[in-house]
């Protein structure tokens, strides 16, 4: 290997020739030849290899692997405690930068790469998905199909979604069915969902956590990923918002403010730990429901019961994580998904937690009108400009508290935090539902009748 240019050849032979692979001289030099190269997944990759054969002697090679992982925690350490010089950081606010740009995200994961390696649940293989049943298949019939992962098989029970570059499926791990979970496979691989789900374990805090979903572990391969989540069989506010549509009525007001408080407090709680979700949309919440039966107490203060119910927030793939730019980050660039595009992408502007406060509006329309959100721009006396919804108010709702939040979503959101702009709010909704009891009483009702009629269905 030494002496040669292609040692990756060289190492390739020796395994198919069975020369050494029980040796664990054969992966720690192997090893320590593509970490010198900077290949470190393949390094990785090769100390797994030896392990799983149980080359000999054994405690050397975990020795050596073991020393690996610290040389690349330290690497890790000094990639995010570095910050980006004077002048790239200029460049960046001047200009601003495209988040889900290609080589945006290429420069992120190299930068955090050796942390993902390192995370619980990282399975990586620079092979190809070989199991016996061809995940291509599934697209156009997934239904009672077994796929091996991971010396686990999964029983797929159906599709739960799909996208141009991912499809989702519901599973029962080892034919167990009180053991459900999601797949998500994706070509080509992306491991950048995994490590945002693995930065929410980190930030956000126990009480809360319900509320962004869950990662089990991922599976990369050569040609793809499979992330595997957490399962949650009770639909999404799309759906919700469907019920009504489909009699041809909208949400009532009160569970439209129920969900607006949960939406405000979510995003209040990840933007204050500098994550932004980048796809907030009605498909990508998961409804939950408490476990116990609902009381008059708790709501304002979420316990009990009320702590589980609310809604999870899902499909990480567009997440942004702060702390990998330079403090007062502005970003351009377009999500491209119609009806959730924010105003400043519109008009090519700089923005930054306003991709999420302009999904959280829209979802809000949706509720109250059952139609997606059309903004249009008035003038005001004093020559300047205001972003309101082109659908008027209905003149039973409680039209000034909707009027002030549209109002401030849409014109007055700062760039940088956003936490007392969301927490006022919260309040003026929470106030208005503590001004009359009745109307927790209410909401308990309509989410009793939405459980019973959407879990049925």
């Amino acid at each position: 290997m030494g002496v040669s240019d292609d040692f990756e050849s060289v190492f390739k032979e020796m395994l198919d020739s069975n020369v050494c692979t029980n040796s664990s001289s054969l992966y720690v030099w192997s090893a320590s030849f593509f970490e010198l190269k900077g290949r470190l997944h393949d390094a990785l990759t090769i100390y797994q290899l030896g392990i799983c054969r149980n080359a000999e002697p054994i405690e050397w090679l975990k020795k050596a692997q073991a020393l690996f992982l610290n040389r690349i925690s330290e690497i890790q350490n000094a990639a995010s405690t570095q910050k980006v010089d004077d002048k790239e950081s200029k460049k960046f606010e001047d200009n601003g930068i495209n988040p889900w740009g290609t080589s945006t995200m290429d420069s992120l994961l190299k930068k955090i790469y050796p942390l993902i390696m390192k995370f619980d649940g990282y399975r990586s293989s620079t092979k190809p998905y070989t199991g016996k049943v061809a995940l291509s298949t599934l697209k156009n019939s997934s239904r009672n199909k077994v796929i091996e992962i991971g010396g686990k098989k999964y029983h797929i029970k159906g599709c739960a979604g799909q996208g141009g570059f991912a499809q989702v499926y519901k599973a029962n791990v080892d034919s167990d069915p009180d053991n459900v979970v999601a797949l998500k496979i994706q070509k080509p691989a992306f491991p950048w969902e995994f490590y945002i789900y693995r930065q929410l374990d980190k930030r956000i805090l126990d009480r809360e956590r319900s509320s962004y979903g869950f990662a089990h572990r991922i599976h990369i391969y050569s040609d793809c990923s499979i992330l595997i989540c957490d399962y949650l069989a009770n639909g999404t506010l799309q759906d919700v918002i469907n019920s009504y549509v489909v009699l041809g009525k909208s949400m009532e007001e009160v569970l439209c403010i129920y969900y607006t408080i949960e939406m405000l407090h979510m995003v209040e709680t990840l933007h204050g730990v500098g994550l932004i979700h980048g796809d907030f949309k009605p498909d990508n919440l998961l409804i939950r429901y408490a476990r116990g039966d609902l009381t008059e107490d708790g709501f304002f203060s979420r316990i009990g019961p009320w702590c589980d119910q609310g809604l999870c927030l899902v499909d990480w793939g567009r997440g942004i994580d702060l702390h990998l730019f330079p403090d007062h980050i502005l970003f351009k660039g377009d999500c491209r998904t119609s009806g959730f595009r924010c105003i400043e992408m519109l008009e090519d502007k700089p923005w930054k937690f306003q991709v999420d406060a302009y999904g959280l509006c829209a979802i809000v329309h949706m509720m109250l009108h059952s139609s997606y959100m059309e903004v249009v721009k008035k003038e005001q006396s004093d020559g300047s400009y205001m972003y309101l919804p082109k659908l008027p108010f209905k003149r039973y709702w409680n039209i000034e508290l909707w009027k002030t939040f549209f109002t401030k979503m849409l014109n007055q959101y700062p760039h940088d935090d956003d936490r007392s702009l969301l927490q006022d709010l919260k309040k003026s909704f929470q106030d208005y539902m503590s001004s009359n009891p009745q109307l927790i009483k209410k909401l308990k009702e309509l989410l009793s009748k939405q459980r019973a009629s959407l879990c049925s269905a």
